[in-house]
């Protein structure tokens, strides 16, 4: 029976389920960047995010944190709760790189004293700007209390990513996150986590193994993705 398609976005396509609590994530091929103002693919690389992307949920219930993962289906598709997306990208910066070293005119690579936690308001149209949690509140993205709960699950987050990507030989330099509210309103961890949404630098090299590589044309984005799988599998779950 074909699944509806109820959402189609820059790397994903979102399903309705026979459950109405649960939807079917498909992992695309494409690869985005500047806020798809530049566009690509290369086959199997939604494979390779769903799995990089189950594998860091599953390490991420080992370590207690709420997410809208169930299980995953197939090479590039996953069922997860269906949530309420709140409109804010959580990002949580280790060392200084992309956006923030341009913006500060800070050369990359700086490591910050501790991790900063930054949201953006999810407007493709706008480039995704940068709020503060007053705007976040005032125009209803998301309540005090919600907004301190996503901080705190993002540096936990940090904490249990940073480690144990080190054990494989990556720096965590910086990470996207999303949220969304459950059907029973708990606020969990939604979308994917994967070299899409991280920049990931080998520690030995500072070789980038992230879409920098699409980003900035360093070539080999596929090879790239294929070593972070390689190496994220080594961490237990």
């Amino acid at each position: 029976m074909t699944q509806k398609l109820i959402y189609e976005g820059k790397a994903k396509k979102i399903f309705e389920t026979s459950n109405p609590n649960e939807l079917m994530m498909e992992y695309k091929d494409s690869l985005t960047a500047f806020n798809a103002l530049k566009k690509g693919e290369f086959s199997g690389k939604g494979q390779l995010n769903c799995q990089i992307s189950t594998h860091l949920f599953k390490l991420l219930s080992k370590n207690k944190i709420p997410h809208h993962w169930i299980r995953t289906e197939n090479k590039n598709q996953m069922v997860v709760v269906k949530t309420k997306i709140i409109p804010l990208e959580v990002v949580v910066r280790n060392i200084i790189a992309g956006s923030l070293a341009k913006k500060l005119g800070i050369e990359e690579g700086r490591a910050l004293k501790k991790p900063l936690v930054e949201l953006y308001y999810k407007d493709d149209a706008l480039g995704d700007p940068f709020v503060s949690d007053d705007q976040a509140f005032e125009f209803g993205w998301a309540q005090p209390d919600q907004l301190q709960q996503m901080k705190k699950l993002a540096l936990t987050i940090n904490e249990i990513l940073t480690p144990s990507f080190a054990e494989v030989g990556l720096k965590v330099v910086d990470f996207k996150l999303e949220f969304g509210l459950d059907p029973s309103g708990v606020l969990v961890l939604a979308d994917e986590i994967s070299p899409d949404c991280m920049r990931l630098w080998d520690m030995q090299t500072n070789e980038k193994m992230d879409k920098d590589r699409f980003r900035r044309d360093l070539g080999n984005i596929e090879g790239a993705y294929k070593q972070v799988l390689e190496r994220i599998e080594r961490i237990q779950v």
